[in-house]
């Protein structure tokens, strides 16, 4: 597949507006995305007046364009991420998140050092050139004993990249994770509307130091990631559109999103769950103000819809991160219910998941999968 060719006529198989059911289509809409793709950038009534067009010649559009400038930066190629869930211990209690602090029902787990480099060993014979460990706000989980697993790994496996998603520390943890060998952080935003941030979190937990972690992140030299939940509760247009404001305020490497998706030991246990097609379209949105970002097909999405991973790939992600935790401890870190952990979701699945983007027109790519033009050290 050359540099730049466009994989819009794989769309056809899977349609991405099988959703859409309201056609509100707006005339002005092709030419504000037309100004974002030359731009970058929008004004907060603009994002606003985007969202609130759901007709299907609009989402279509911003698929299209959201597959070739993909392909520009990336061409056909797929990066693929060993995901390790290292503990599901967590010191804060957000009310969406199934190992909130509160939620007695958890069987908690910690993977320990040798069982973490015992998932990188498996997954580095696989295939797989990034891990990415993801955690609660575990206290156990100390500035050195991250550090040193961070060394640990690097000095094993010297052409991988290790992406770290461990939530909110200190600048001077962070810089020496950075310091040991960390190339990325994941810290998604969740929201950048406060108001709403204060509706999905307890008090001691501020949208002000969430981001001020986020710039600190950037300015010590990590690849970063954010991202949001689409449709948790509360969330509005204009919401939304403050999460635009907020990304393409920050300009970071790496974008996750996903639909929110309810947890029955939550406090938004019987909240109504986020849409593919809206999450799709956001993600679509992403792509073209972000052309060269790193932007994952969550697991969420396959949870939601049982090829929502593909649907995800044609409307402009370029990232999967198949599961390396053990078994065990797996069906254990549930954000949400219904957890899509198996399959294609599971690390175990890589060869047929190379095929499945294969038939797609899609390579999957063994590579670190570094952000389009970053230095790295």
């Amino acid at each position: 597949m050359r540099e730049g060719s466009d994989q819009s006529n794989n769309a056809g198989s899977i349609d991405l507006n099988k959703e859409n059911g309201s056609r509100l289509d707006s005339p002005q809409s092709s030419s504000i995305i037309e100004q974002l793709e030359r731009k970058g950038s929008l004004s907060k009534a603009e994002y606003i007046q985007l969202l609130q067009d759901d007709s299907a010649s609009t989402a279509e559009l911003i698929f299209e364009k959201a597959r070739r400038i993909r392909n520009q930066h990336y061409s056909n190629h797929i990066y693929v991420r060993g995901l390790i869930e290292t503990t599901n211990y967590c010191q804060n209690d957000c009310f969406y998140c199934g190992i909130r602090r509160s939620n007695r029902q958890v069987v908690r787990y910690r993977l320990s050092g040798e069982e973490i480099l015992g998932c990188c060993h498996r997954g580095y014979e696989m295939g797989f050139r990034t891990f990415v460990l993801q955690g609660g706000e575990d206290p156990a989980w100390t500035d050195e004993k991250v550090a040193k697993l961070v060394a640990a790994i690097k000095h094993r496996y010297p052409d991988c990249a290790v992406t770290l998603s461990l939530g909110e520390r200190k600048k001077e943890s962070y810089q020496l994770y950075y310091e040991a060998g960390a190339d990325r952080y994941l810290l998604r935003h969740e929201t950048a509307n406060d108001s709403h941030y204060r509706m999905l979190h307890p008090p001691e937990l501020s949208l002000e130091h969430r981001r001020q972690c986020l710039w600190n992140l950037k300015e010590i030299g990590f690849q970063i990631g954010t991202g949001m939940m689409v449709g948790s509760p509360g969330q509005t247009l204009e919401c939304l559109a403050d999460d635009f404001m907020f990304i393409q305020e920050l300009q970071p490497h790496m974008v996750g999103i996903g639909p929110f998706i309810s947890h029955k030991d939550t406090p938004f246990h019987d909240a109504l769950n986020g849409t593919l097609m809206q999450t799709l379209r956001i993600l679509g949105i992403l792509r073209i103000m972000l052309p060269k970002a790193l932007l994952p097909a969550t697991t969420a999405l396959a949870t939601i819809d049982p090829i929502g991973r593909e649907k995800g790939i044609l409307a402009g992600a370029n990232v999967i991160m198949p599961n390396l935790t053990p078994q065990e401890a797996r069906k254990n870190y549930m954000l949400y219910d219904n957890k899509k952990s198996t399959g294609l979701e599971n690390a175990e699945g890589l060869i047929e998941l190379k095929k499945s983007m294969r038939e797609m027109g899609y390579e999957i790519v063994v590579s670190r999968g570094d952000y389009a033009g970053f230095c790295v050290n």
